[in-house]
């Protein structure tokens, strides 16, 4: 048999790759799974983006390799996001990289920066991706715990006291996911001088800011942020565009540089079409989010009955495109609680422990989810709780 290579030892298959596949296994045409797990969106993007995709893909000329870097008016559409969004400056020549999705973007990252042995500061809770990648290239992990008593914010004083001398990247995700935290500007000041100070790079994965968010903020409009800081952004959750695969990262010159040399060996330049897509779906304006926006406000409103139900506690301050939620005392094991609403509702909740130990006692609900499925998981849930008390079913979950 042949041997898999060390780094992967430590590596597991990403939990939603395999529970969607038991998920799925439970779906039949008389009663349908609800699937209040990924954070999917379940909208279309704007038909400007389309329309530019089809135009664009219906010209020969425009299915040969592009370059590595995306085409001017890609990166200039980004910079002009940013200008607008977060008035924050950027080059378009020498600060964007388009990507192929932010998520191969955490990969780029690490390979560009981390070298074996040295240590990479992950959130926690946080997204798995953070973990999985320093592991894939050798890292040390260093979890660092988002507190609920500090309303899921870094605890920096303690950070401050710890030894840092080794650590290369520190990861951060504001917009928070999955707790909803949104960070201060003297929050992200206080990390970015930290950053400064003992000279490691920090990198703010920020695709939820325009997700009932009143205050969207880049970490590179903080000063000083540009000597140490790169930023991952999407057109994932905010204009709808998951599966198109299109987001970058930004930052100054030289680190740019530097990612580009690992993404320039991993793939041959992302299809023209995508990027007339992107280039107009970044030109949406206000009325877009508004709108976009009041569709998650209604369906985090029958979200938050259904955690009611469930005996769950959660804060009213929670913005990107979930629900993030404590389950009551007397659930012991909340993975087998999870479990048991799925086999006895067909209603798919996020079990928190996925997203790091600190997350063991909470779930989390996708609003990826129109507002009837959601009323229907509530009533399916409803009933379920009827046919045995909530504390007899689950207390016992051992």
């Amino acid at each position: 048999m042949i041997k898999t290579a060390n780094r992967i030892a430590n590596v597991e298959e990403y939990y939603f790759s395999r529970k969607l596949a038991e998920v799925r296994g439970l779906d039949t045409p008389e009663l349908r799974v609800i699937n209040l797990g990924i954070g999917s969106p379940d909208q279309a993007p704007s038909s400007g983006a389309i329309d530019a995709l089809i135009a664009s893909a219906k010209n020969p000329a425009n299915h040969g390799y592009q370059n590595y870097k995306g085409i001017p008016a890609f990166r200039k559409a980004i910079a002009d996001f940013y200008q607008t969004t977060y008035n924050t400056t950027l080059d378009p020549e020498t600060m964007i990289l388009p990507l192929m999705g932010s998520k191969e973007g955490i990969m780029h990252i690490a390979m560009a920066f981390v070298n074996e042995g040295e240590e990479v500061l992950i959130p926690n809770p946080g997204y798995p991706t953070y973990s999985s990648v320093a592991n894939l290239v050798g890292a040390k992990l260093r979890p660092y715990d988002l507190k609920e008593e500090l309303n899921w914010g870094i605890d920096v004083e303690a950070l401050k006291k710890s030894d840092l001398s080794k650590v290369k990247i520190m990861w951060v995700n504001f917009p928070h996911m999955p707790t909803g935290r949104v960070a201060s500007r003297e929050e992200l000041k206080e990390l970015v001088d930290l950053a400064r100070k003992h000279q490691f790079l920090i990198v703010n994965d920020n695709p939820y800011s325009l997700v009932l968010n009143d205050n969207p903020m880049s970490i590179l409009s903080i000063e000083g942020a540009d000597e140490v800081a790169l930023e991952l952004n999407s057109l994932s959750k905010s204009h709808n565009m998951a599966g198109w695969r299109l987001g970058w990262v930004a930052g100054k010159k030289e680190l740019i540089e530097a990612v580009l040399k690992v993404k320039s060996n991993m793939d041959s330049g992302m299809f023209l079409g995508l990027q007339h897509a992107a280039t107009e779906a970044l030109k949406s304006g206000q009325e877009w989010f508004t709108s976009l926006n009041k569709v998650y406000a209604e369906r985090k409103a029958v979200a938050r009955k259904l955690l009611d139900v469930l005996g769950c506690t959660y804060s009213e301050k929670q913005s990107g495109l979930f629900v993030w939620a404590k389950a009551p005392a007397h659930i012991r094991d909340v993975e087998k609680w999870i479990d048991e609403i799925l086999y006895g509702t067909k209603v798919f909740i996020t079990p928190g422990f996925i997203f790091g130990e600190a997350g063991r006692r909470y779930i989390r609900i996708s609003l990826c989810c129109t507002v009837e499925s959601l009323n229907q998981a509530l009533s399916r849930v409803e009933d379920f709780l009827k046919r045995a008390p909530a504390e007899k079913q689950l207390s016992d979950v051992k």
